[in-house]
């Protein structure tokens, strides 16, 4: 990776687009290895300037505030941060000039690598894989989007490491090199704020398949129809800028391996569930079959989809049947994931800040089975929350909290869908987070749940999903 770093970047004109955690890291790594050598720092934010990491570098200088994307043109080579959206640059940037530390990530490791994303589950799947190799005895990290930049890493990665890297949409749009094993877990309408189309975040997913060579696996959920509209003609933008969205199908000289994986349909190749037990079918390889796996955090539908994907992704890697189960079951799961806070006042709290879309919503719905309370909304991000309206009106929660702007147009919608769903269930519309407990309090049956799960954005009142998690926690168990 050293040496990979040294060909890119010495004597080169450097700008890091974004100087948040990832930017940092870049920075470090990147003085580090050249001393003396001229950076630029390009961020919105002018408070990056008080930065004690950089603030008696004489050898860098900063672009801050609303102009700073102005000039991205005069460098050879821009480092961009996953955080920075380019939808609204007034003149296109040369895409050959931009990378990314995923991008010289993948360059330098991708045969070691098992690549995760998917609009929701990411960071559940990616920790259930590293835990599986873990228990295995692998020698493994964890790492990208889940929270630790990827050059954290270089100095303890060696040949034998198990790389498990959580990808987003946007670590992956430029990237050159796909990872050894990619994992498309689903695709739903998501950050549609950072690109200009719904179209133009499908191919941003896509790519970590479009960039994979021959001999690689590729692993995609069957079960999902817009993953499966990709299949048949996998649509990239490999060589073309991110501004085109023409498909290009994959070459059959690089094309991975496909693996489909359903719990509905049994495959000749690839994953499935039968009955109650996971079916691995992989080329060479005979049939494996574990019997009934068990995890008692992670439950519902889409995390049986998480398990079965995890296992397959490790069965690659040579892992055993007994070490696949015992990963499987002795893991914990994630915070702000369906998380269980405990009993108080005889009401169940489930913390499920993580399902900022819809789609996670419900399906955190249909895994938790007695939820009298429900507490959604946010920030609005302008997605389509009318499915969701229909479903909340069949659903048996009695109780919706609903905060911010988000919350009031799901409501909205829920009564013009149905004037009269007043007299079935009681909706409070609240102007800040904190307001939520003692209505919850008050309103929950006894012995039934009171379920976080927004099915918005954040940041209205938080910087992230986290922030709200813990702070709904606070409420809850600073009682208990």
């Amino acid at each position: 990776m050293v040496d990979l770093l040294r060909r890119r970047l010495e004597g080169k004109k450097i700008l890091l687009l974004g100087f948040g955690r990832e930017g940092e890291s870049s920075y470090r790594v990147i003085r580090e290895l050249f001393p003396r050598q001229k950076i630029w720092v390009a961020d919105r934010n002018p408070g990056v300037t008080a930065s004690n990491l950089i603030q008696r570098d004489d050898n860098l200088e900063c672009i801050c505030g609303e102009h700073y994307l102005d000039s991205l043109n005069t460098y050879d080579v821009i480092l961009k941060s996953p955080g920075i959206t380019l939808k609204d640059l007034k003149v296109p940037v040369e895409p050959a000039h931009i990378t990314s530390q995923t991008d010289l990530f993948l360059e330098a490791y991708a045969p070691q690598v098992t690549g995760i994303t998917g609009t929701k589950g990411k960071s559940t799947t990616a920790s259930l894989i590293a835990h599986i190799l873990t228990t295995a005895g692998e020698d493994t990290v964890l790492l990208g989007n889940i929270g630790t930049p990827a050059w954290h890493f270089i100095d303890r990665i060696t040949p034998a490491t198990r790389i498990v890297n959580e990808l987003s949409s946007h670590q992956l749009e430029y990237i050159h090199r796909g990872p050894h094993i990619a994992v498309l877990l689903n695709i739903f309408e998501e950050h549609l704020d950072a690109y200009r189309s719904f179209r133009e975040y499908q191919l941003a997913k896509m790519k970590i398949a479009t960039t994979q060579q021959a001999g690689d696996f590729f692993l995609f959920n069957a079960d999902d129809p817009l993953i499966q509209e990709h299949i048949h003609s996998v649509s990239g933008q490999s060589g073309q800028s991110r501004q085109s969205s023409r498909p290009s199908r994959l070459s059959r000289s690089s094309r991975p391996s496909p693996l489909p994986l359903s719990l509905t349909t049994p495959l000749e190749t690839g994953g499935f569930r039968r009955g109650e037990d996971l079916v691995i079918r992989l080329p060479g390889q005979p049939e494996l079959v574990l019997r009934d796996p068990h995890n008692r955090y992670l439950k519902g539908e889409h995390n049986q989809h998480n398990i079965l994907i995890a296992a397959t992704a490790c069965r690659l890697q040579g892992v055993s049947e007994d070490a696949i189960l015992d990963g499987i079951a002795s893991f914990k799961g994630l915070a702000h994931r369906t998380e269980e806070l405990g009993i108080y006042h005889n009401i169940r709290w489930v913390n499920d800040s993580i399902a900022t879309i819809p789609e996670a919503c419900i399906a955190a719905l249909q895994a938790i089975h007695d939820v009298d309370t429900l507490i959604l909304g946010g920030f609005d991000r302008g997605i389509n929350y009318s499915p969701l309206a229909r479903f909340l009106l069949r659903a048996p929660v009695r109780n919706l909290i609903l905060t911010g702007a988000a919350g009031r147009r799901i409501g909205t919608e829920m009564e013009s869908l149905d004037p009269t769903i007043k007299t079935r269930k009681k909706m409070f519309y609240i102007n800040r987070f904190d307001e939520l407990f003692p209505l919850a309090l008050e309103y929950t049956r006894p012995g039934a749940t009171c379920l976080l799960s927004p099915a918005a954005a954040s940041y209205d009142e938080f910087r992230s999903f986290e922030e709200r998690g813990f702070r709904f926690r606070e409420l809850i168990t600073g009682r208990m």
